[in-house]
């Protein structure tokens, strides 16, 4: 990965270049990708142990709360667009998913299903 100052001089605004190859381990490479970036990050905080941990952390939110609400709660396919209700949804949804994680759940859709008796559910904050 290559780390380059768009301003040298300037406190911020670094670009960062990364190239990948693929192919099979035992024959020659098939294909490159190169990936441009640009980031307000100074280039000591721009290398590329730091833009990899950024990239995965970015990825662990999506994976974790995102996927979760489109998939499992079928936000995306919400009809609900107009005043603070759409906000007020996202809301609960995550009301929702936390109180599945406190209650030790992994697997959130498995336990909307299992947590169909609400009480059970209002359990986890002891009411």
């Amino acid at each position: 990965m290559t780390v380059s100052s768009l301003a040298p001089g300037k406190p911020s605004g670094s670009a960062a270049t990364s190239a990948s190859w693929t192919g099979p381990r035992t024959a020659p490479w098939t294909s490159k990708e190169i990936v441009f970036g640009i980031t307000s990050l100074p280039a000591d905080l721009a290398g590329p142990v730091h833009l990899n941990h950024y990239e995965r952390r970015h990825w662990c939110v999506e994976n974790r709360l995102h996927w979760v609400r489109d998939v499992t709660f079928s936000e995306e396919h919400s009809q609900v667009r107009t005043g603070t209700a759409p906000r007020a949804l996202a809301g609960f949804r995550n009301l929702a998913i936390s109180t599945v994680r406190l209650a030790g759940r992994a697997n959130i859709a498995h336990a909307r299903r299992d947590l169909l008796n609400h009480d059970a559910a209002l359990a986890v904050y002891n009411i």
